[in-house]
């Protein structure tokens, strides 16, 4: 093969190295961010918040009092005071309704007002219908992520069952003798506490099960990442830095020379302007084509703005200083590193370390607790939309400040781009 004939560049060790390199960092970037992140969520999980609520009003046996819900909750905190997996959060009924309307516990376990008052029946003479079981209320939370919810309902009613068999000891021990339990009585006996499972916080029937504000947030962001790789592109052909190429057919504008300041501003200016676009297409497909629950359209449309705006001059920044490689670093900012510690799937409580850290700041999870707050908390500041803004304020400074300063020390430097001969250029291929 002649080494002038294009198929010779496949001899290049250059070609098959950088391609091969870059090829194989993105899937090993992708499999470590998605699959670490999601392993062993179980074994990972350190402090789910959830709650612990008595509202048990005692009772009197023989004259003596009886709290068996103070009990429970005390062998509740005693056990879990070895264990890292959940922080049991002790709270009265309102202030625990009030955490579940804000996301911030996955769950709750309630001993009900007549906990000790049905236990004590247990042990007196069996009512005409039959002996009642007392019952704990576990109370789920999938607004708060649905993972995270099931986790939380099964610890909740593991500890509801651990309570059951130790009140059911304590009963067996204290039961008269002379007397002859029936088969079902001496099993009620033996574990004699129910659970009772309620959503604590319950979301519309267009809410996705609580996912909705994740995908919602998602769409806005890539719709900002997709957004600012086309303005980027598009600002090129039209300063004549690059070929507008449509099917086979090839054509290049004349050559307006912009320093790179001013190429960054250019871009700017366009995908802040078209986040407007972008986020009222995304909102009115989302409520008004598919019926989303949306209560606070016009507050979620202005942080759908921001959030497109925002992501968009993230990435634009990112290329602006970077070049070609400046895509895979978008890809990796904005979804390698995003999507898996975004607390939608896995609660950011039950990710590893490393990927605890990541959720700290990376911008899907500040994006989705704002939306969240938004449609699930009645836009409540202290559900995730205060700290939504400020973040997104935070990204947004540092994108500006970053992008415009490498740029401006490339120009300052004679770091101009290659720059194509001024004649425009139009054929076809």
């Amino acid at each position: 093969m002649s080494p002038s004939h294009p198929f010779a560049v496949l001899r290049a060790r250059s070609l098959w190295g950088g391609t091969g390199a870059i090829l194989g960092a993105v899937a090993l970037l992708f499999s470590l961010f998605y699959l670490g992140a999601n392993i062993n969520p179980s074994g990972s999980v350190r402090g789910l918040p959830v709650g612990l609520v008595d509202a048990d009003r005692g009772a009197t046996v023989d004259g003596r009092p009886l709290g068996l819900g103070k009990q429970a909750v005390e062998a509740i905190t005693r056990e879990a005071a070895g264990h890292r997996e959940v922080s049991w959060q002790v709270l009265d009924r309102q202030e625990a309704e009030r955490r579940l309307a804000s996301g911030r516990l996955f769950g709750a376990l309630v001993v009900p007002e007549d906990f000790s008052a049905s236990v004590a029946a247990l042990g007196g003479p069996a009512p005409a219908d039959g002996p009642k079981r007392p019952v704990l209320m576990v109370l789920t939370n999938p607004s708060a992520g649905s993972m995270g919810s099931a986790m939380a309902g099964r610890i909740t009613q593991q500890a509801a069952h651990t309570v059951s068999l130790t009140i059911g000891g304590e009963l067996s021990k204290h039961a008269p003798a002379q007397a002859q339990p029936s088969t079902a009585e001496r099993l009620l006996l033996a574990d004699p506490v129910g659970v009772q499972v309620q959503d604590g916080h319950p979301l519309g029937s267009h809410s996705g099960m609580g996912l909705t504000a994740f995908y919602y947030a998602l769409v806005l962001v890539v719709c900002g990442m997709l957004g600012a790789n086309v303005v980027n592109s598009q600002v090129d052909v039209a300063l004549g830095y690059a070929h507008s190429d449509i099917g086979p057919w090839r054509r290049r504008r004349p050559l307006l020379r912009s320093s790179r300041v001013q190429t960054l501003a250019v871009g700017g200016v366009l995908i802040v302007s078209l986040s407007v676009v972008m986020a009222t297409l995304v909102l009115a497909v989302a409520v008004g084509v598919l019926g989303m629950d949306a209560p606070h359209v016009p507050l979620l449309w202005l942080y759908s703005v921001g959030t497109v705006a925002t992501v968009g001059l993230g990435a634009l920044a990112l290329l602006a200083v970077f070049g070609t490689p400046g895509m895979l670093m978008v890809t990796l900012v904005f979804i390698a590193m995003s999507v898996p510690t975004a607390g939608a799937s896995t609660p950011v409580e039950a990710l590893p370390g490393f990927y605890r850290f990541l959720a700290e700041f990376e911008p899907l999870r500040q994006i989705t607790g704002g939306v969240r707050s938004i449609l699930y908390y009645d836009a409540q500041a202290d559900a995730g939309l205060t700290r939504g803004w400020a973040m997104m304020a935070a990204a947004l400074a540092g994108a500006v400040v970053f992008g415009f300063g490498a740029t401006r020390f490339y120009d300052r430097r004679g770091l101009h781009r290659e720059h194509a001969p001024a004649a425009a250029v139009s054929q076809t291929a």
